[in-house]
């Protein structure tokens, strides 16, 4: 289909219009003699002519005007950025070449669900979220950890609003330049550190007085599809023999991987792992689905799998997926146990009212014994109670 460049035009710009209408920037409306119109809101256009008109003093980043002695290069803060957001992910995924990360950092993987403890193990470990959530471009994952430190800011005494138009302003920096944090306030100071735990600014120093954005923060608004943490390059190669190799892949790939599969062995180069029931029960305990695995190693699979169709041995995915059966065999509910009828048709009347209600979970006739949900419990004791009188 050919699109003329005024169409395209069209399109672009009722694409742009859209955005701004989601964005509540303006809203549609009719016009006098019924032609479709838009009206700009009116907080935005009032601030707008403020700032057009009034001027004043500016409210955001200030680059440095002194040269920084310990300059970092556009190189060096990619490098730096990239470290410090695997950190976080080597956290998630148990990793033993992961570093500490503050508490801060934690309890936020812990309030998003991406992490959980057990009552006996005070360990953090990886839920079903948290590995949906690594299976996220770098941008997605960012932008969801802020999301979720925005619900929680005020915990730490923080402006929801005063954050977000600092990342805001973080958005609209330039790569590779260092920025003042005299003027800035406590709370802005805070959310630095923050943001100084995820990568998303370098500062070498709180005294230093200055910091650098990093390709993290600019992101943000950019809408980049880059990844940081992992290759966009498949590194994976699956056998029917379930062995799994993994080539050239970094120490968070080889930890990922490690969270379904049992490590048998690793290479400078190589890593050999083998899927075994019992390490994917293991990741199933930790309420990682058998999809979530299986998209995993389509999406990570080598270039010289993805020649074959299927992408993956058949014999796996059904393997994978049989395990994952085998494991919700059994369901648990909540329920109630009527058992010590005296008479058969005492037990019969009772069950029958049970299952009319659709309260009635299993039975037993042999034994007289029934267990009804827990919800629908209080109706049948009102029954049985009102059955038992008028009998007397």
């Amino acid at each position: 289909m050919n699109i003329s460049a005024h169409d395209l035009k069209t399109l672009e710009v009722t694409e742009v219009a859209q955005t701004l209408i989601q964005l509540r920037i303006w809203h549609e409306v009719q016009l006098p003699g019924g032609l479709p119109g838009w009206v700009l809101n009116d907080v935005f256009r009032k601030n707008v002519r403020v700032c057009m008109l009034e001027g004043g003093v500016s409210q955001g980043l200030r680059a440095c005007t002194t040269p920084d002695p310990n300059q970092r290069s556009v190189e060096a803060l990619d490098t730096y950025s990239l470290e410090r957001w695997e950190c976080v992910l080597h956290y998630m995924v148990g990793s033993s070449q992961q570093e500490g990360i503050a508490m801060d950092a934690v309890r936020l993987l812990l309030h998003s669900g991406l992490m959980k403890t057990d009552g006996d193990d005070p360990q953090p470990v990886i839920t079903r979220q948290g590995f949906q959530f690594l299976l996220m471009e770098t941008g997605a994952q960012v932008w969801y950890l802020l999301l979720q430190y925005l619900d929680t800011c005020h915990y730490h005494g923080l402006s929801q609003v005063e954050c977000l138009t600092f990342l805001l302003q973080l958005g609209f920096s330039k790569l590779g330049c260092d920025y003042v944090t005299d003027g800035m306030s406590e709370q802005q100071l805070t959310f630095l550190q923050h943001l100084r735990e995820f990568g998303l600014v370098y500062q070498r120093k709180r005294s230093s007085g200055r910091f650098y954005p990093t390709r993290l923060a600019l992101d943000l608004s950019a809408g980049s599809r880059r990844r940081l943490a992992i290759q966009s390059q498949g590194f994976l190669v699956v056998e029917t023999n379930y062995r799994v190799y993994t080539y050239g892949a970094s120490d968070l790939q080889v930890a990922l991987v490690g969270l379904f599969c049992e490590m048998v062995y690793r290479l400078p180069n190589l890593s050999v792992a083998i899927l075994t029931r019992d390490s994917v029960r293991q990741a199933l305990r930790s309420g990682i689905t058998a999809d979530q695995i299986i998209a995993f190693l389509r999406m990570h699979a080598h270039a010289e799998m993805k020649k074959q169709d299927p992408l993956l041995p058949g014999t796996v995915v059904d393997q994978i997926k049989l395990w994952e059966i085998e494991r919700n065999r059994f369901t648990f509910a909540e329920g109630v146990l009527y058992n010590q009828f005296l008479a058969q048709a005492d037990f019969e009347m009772l069950r029958n009212y049970a299952r009319d209600m659709g309260c009635l979970t299993w039975e037993s006739p042999e034994k007289r014994v029934m267990v009804v949900t827990k919800e629908g419990h209080d109706d049948v004791k009102r029954y049985w109670r009102r059955y038992g009188r008028g009998n007397n």
